[in-house]
């Protein structure tokens, strides 16, 4: 893959731009967290006339779509068509990537300590009584933090005052964060201000992220993120099954690696 600095899109994933007009920075965020927030609400409003029975299928129901985002976004750019046979690439970066990422997180425990930001939000919001308010909030913060598009919608925000991918992620964060509240509860609604933090920062810096950011690093955060996904939808179906949150470095090794080859 190529190692030259590529010109930031108007949209990574979807290769649509809209022509913004180089508003006021940071406004795509805003526009992202209200969509998000707003899907939140009216899955909680919805969830309150759903029976248990109906929420744990809704549940499961939300962690297969979760598993296959992952899953298609993984197989889109670990995919290629080499002649008339399909062949994979990134297979190594892969393997660097989790195994020191997860190195990383396991000793630092960044699990634990989200975890512990979930229960004092849950404290604070006088959510004792919700058992998945935790769960919820991790769950949904790593589905909807995770991924190229709010990495590159950030860095057009930032340099450019261009909501237009961020905007559109924020639609897709409303459906998924609507339908996960409604089986989870309101702790997914909480997700927005990992959101906001994570994407405002790189909005901030954007100047010094987008020379970072070659198309080869973008693919490569990519793929790793869409497993990461992938690995969240799977907890959703069987609770505990991967501490993907401890996994969360391996994204950076993959920039790193990407640049460094």
């Amino acid at each position: 893959m190529s190692r030259d600095v590529p010109r930031i899109p108007l949209c990574y994933d979807c290769h649509v731009g809209i022509n913004t007009g180089g508003l006021m920075p940071g406004l795509g965020t805003i526009i992202n967290v209200v969509l998000l927030v707003a899907g939140g609400l009216l899955g909680l409003a919805g969830g309150r006339f759903i029976t248990p029975r109906i929420q744990d299928t809704l549940m499961k129901a939300s962690g297969l779509c979760v598993l296959f985002i992952g899953l298609g976004g993984t197989m889109q750019k670990m995919l290629l068509i080499d002649g008339k046979a399909l062949a994979t690439t990134g297979t190594t970066m892969l393997i660097v990537s989790f195994a020191l990422g997860s190195l990383i997180g396991e000793a630092i425990n960044l699990e634990a300590a989200i975890e512990n930001l979930g229960e004092w939000l849950k404290r604070k919001t006088g959510s004792e009584g919700d058992n998945e308010f935790t769960n919820a909030f991790v769950s949904t913060s790593l589905t909807v933090c995770i991924g190229a598009m709010a990495i590159v919608g950030s860095i057009q925000d930032g340099l450019l005052g261009d909501w237009s991918t961020l905007a559109l992620k924020g639609a897709l964060d409303c459906i998924i964060v609507c339908t996960m509240t409604a089986s989870l509860g309101r702790g997914c609604i909480f997700s927005a201000l990992p959101v906001a933090v994570f994407q405002g920062t790189i909005t901030l810096f954007a100047g010094a992220l987008s020379p970072i950011m070659t198309t080869a690093a973008l693919d490569s955060l990519s793929l790793v993120g869409s497993m990461l996904i992938f690995c969240v939808g799977v907890n959703l179906i069987r609770p505990q099954t991967f501490r993907t949150a401890n996994m969360l470095p391996s994204v950076v090794i993959a920039v790193i690696y990407a640049l460094l080859f």
